[in-house]
């Protein structure tokens, strides 16, 4: 390599300069060489601007224009020169290209372990395509389902005629790079529960909680009885003689099998039912049968009814259909009427009594989509009116809210039953604004119809169908975050009782004071009770129940709780001498209160069962007792030992979501 010396601006070889070739120094002239171009835009000679010469291209003879490199007005943002796009994508095109981001986003080692993050990306993507091409999205549903092995049945569960429409609409809406996002992740298992969004309660009440509370009613001493069912799923297209141990789900179908014996079947639907069936209407014709006889209300009645809600069977989403949520309305409530009346039977919406089954649709997404539940509404609330079960405010409120509506008795309790559909975490819409705890409006209408009662001073029944507590695995934490607080306020001199269906199981929560920051036997404030399903689905007895209260104060005074022994009734086929036996359970005072000093006709409110709460720390046998019952006594039911038994008593104290998952240990709330 040849060496070099830099001196004074120049690049010299050093063997130049030892022979004296040239020399060291040379001071280039000050004036600009002008005779390098024929012409300039400017003075080429002045000092104070460099020179722009005039260039032509010779290759197109074009000479360029001196905007183009006028330092003072040069072009920004070429308008001029082509700037290419890619073709635009065919929808299928869209659907395809979606599908592989998702799969390279759950492939992409970067994001490790991280299922959330992957979760959140991909419905990312999964927006942007049912934003361009809303028809694609139940197909990437669907294709998802099977790139991912979730089900062996992608097309009935995600097309669009089953969850695939309702799942483009969530992602069209939902922020789902936020917190919607991270909820509905969550669901899925694929992100933690994100954290209750604080409660902006300014402005919520109308007035503050009195202090003091005004003084209780007293007890007239004269006891109503009440009947409370639940959870029906009536099975019109049960099959007497089908597989009861399918394989698959749902069993006493034509169309079902046992894996393991294809051909022949294992385990006959009985006549009556079985415990992975839901309910023949020979079942639900006995059951309505045993309820006068039991309850001793042959000729006299039942004083009311509640019913908390799911009528349908478990059917696939794409075995459903408007007719048919219509036609088990229709029959249900037809043998209500028959069977317990004459006196109103009054009735929530459960979870499968919609077509999309579990879902429900905010008024404020607007347009035909907001409204596309309305015939369900206007539907059912008829059929409340053609059975005489509610005055004609109630109906018209009811066809347009959601069949959420107000009804004050003649013996002054009111009753309001809300559509609970607002916080079941598989109703998929009410994962969209998910930090708002009542995009429903329905908490907005139970608040004030809370206060009206107050203002008159009346007690007031809540019915619904989806609990808002136990193990907090079935509502959303926000909105029962919200409604805990409502209880709160309300209770218990408004509040009397709260009564949910849903979980097919025997249990209850208690709400306190101060959203639960102490909970002893002065701050327990509210009860609400679970009712047991009728349906014994899965292995559970079929089961329901008759109050007795005060007629003043309409607290609860004893709860009477009658099962049938689904294990029995294989022995009742092919005879018509008898069919199911029913029989009383358990009295929910003697079952609980042994060791409670409790008067006679005292009621069986918040207090009491925080002291049975009590008694089951103090002695395990009590929560086993619980547990039992929990099942309606059924002998295919789980144990419950050591971490369970900790947990019941915890579900027992939390009557909010939030609440279970802040306190209490997971994966015991079932006897399943």
């Amino acid at each position: 390599m040849l060496p070099f010396l830099r001196l004074s601006g120049f690049v010299l070889l050093a063997s130049q300069v030892r022979a004296g070739v040239i020399n060291s120094t040379y001071t280039v002239p000050g004036a600009f060489p002008t005779s390098l171009y024929g012409t300039y835009w400017n003075d080429p000679t002045a000092t104070s601007a460099q020179p722009q010469p005039v260039i032509t291209d010779p290759v197109t003879n074009e000479i360029f224009p001196y905007e183009l490199t006028d330092p003072a007005n040069f072009p920004k943002n070429d308008t001029v020169d082509p700037h290419p796009l890619p073709m635009q994508a065919t929808p299928s095109q869209l659907m395809e290209q979606a599908l592989a981001q998702i799969q390279a986003i759950a492939s992409n080692p970067i994001f490790g372990n991280d299922t959330c993050t992957k979760c959140q990306a991909s419905l990312a993507v999964g927006k942007m395509l049912v934003l361009g091409a809303p028809e694609q999205g139940p197909l990437l549903a669907e294709a998802v389902c099977q790139y991912f092995n979730y089900s062996t049945t992608c097309y009935n569960e995600y097309s669009n005629l089953a969850l695939g429409s309702t799942f483009s609409q969530v992602l069209a809406f939902a922020d789902v790079g936020g917190y919607d996002g991270q909820n509905l992740c969550s669901h899925f298992k694929l992100c933690p529960v994100p954290p209750t969004a604080p409660l902006n309660m300014t402005g919520w009440f109308a007035k503050p909680k009195p202090n003091p509370l005004p003084p209780p009613k007293q007890p007239s001493g004269q006891r109503l009885k009440v009947f409370h069912i639940s959870d029906i799923h009536l099975d019109p297209r049960y099959a007497i003689g089908s597989e009861a141990n399918c394989t698959g789900y749902m069993c006493c179908r034509e169309n079902v099998f046992n894996a393991a014996s294809p051909d022949q079947v294992l385990l006959p639907a009985s006549r009556y039912g079985n415990f992975d069936c839901d309910v023949p209407l020979d079942l639900l014709v006995a059951a309505m049968e045993a309820i006068g006889p039991l309850t001793g209300t042959e000729q006299s009645g039942f004083d009311f009814t509640i019913y908390t809600g799911d009528l349908t069977a478990h059917d696939p989403d794409n075995s459903y259909s408007r007719a048919y949520v219509e036609y088990e309305e229709v029959l249900a409530y037809n043998l209500l009427k028959e069977y317990v009346g004459p006196a109103p039977v009054y009735p929530t919406i459960g979870n499968h009594d919609t077509y999309m089954q579990f879902q429900m649709i905010p008024y404020t997404m607007g347009g035909p989509l907001g409204t596309q539940f309305n015939w369900l509404y206007e539907h059912v609330s008829s059929l409340w009116q053609y059975e005489g079960w509610l005055p004609e405010a109630s109906i018209a409120y009811a066809s347009t809210h959601y069949a959420a509506y107000a009804v004050t008795r003649p013996d002054g309790l009111k009753i309001i039953s809300i559509d609970t559909n607002l916080w079941y975490t598989n109703n998929y819409y009410a994962y969209v604004n998910s930090t708002e705890p009542d995009p429903f409006g329905i908490l907005r209408f139970l608040t004030d119809e809370l206060q009206a009662s107050e203002d008159a001073g009346q007690r007031v029944w809540i019915i619904g169908h989806v609990l808002s507590g136990w193990d907090g695995t079935q509502a959303q934490i926000n909105p029962s975050n919200l409604f805990y607080q409502i209880v709160d306020r309300f209770s218990p001199h408004v509040i009397s009782n709260i009564f949910y269906g849903h979980t097919h199981e025997d249990q209850l929560s208690i709400f306190y004071a101060n959203n639960g920051t102490v909970m002893n036997a002065e701050t327990a404030l509210a009860a609400s009770w679970v009712m047991p399903s009728l349906s014994p689905l899965t292995n559970l007895n079929a089961g329901f129940r008759m109050y007795e209260i005060d007629s003043a104060t309409f607290d609860i005074l004893d709860a009477y709780t009658y099962v049938s022994n689904v294990n029995e009734y294989p022995a009742l086929d092919n005879q018509t001498q008898v069919g199911p036996s029913f029989y009383l359970e358990y009295s929910t005072r003697d079952a609980y209160g042994g060791n409670i000093t409790w008067g006679a006709n005292d009621p069986l409110n918040a207090t009491w069962w925080h002291l049975v709460t009590e008694q089951m720390l103090i002695d395990p046998a009590l929560v086993l007792t619980y547990h039992t019952y929990q099942s309606k006594s059924s002998v295919a039911s789980l144990k419950c030992t050591e971490e369970c038994i900790i947990a019941k008593t915890c579900y027992m104290r939390s009557g909010s979501s939030s609440l279970a998952y802040q306190n209490c240990p997971a994966g015991y709330s079932s006897t399943q």
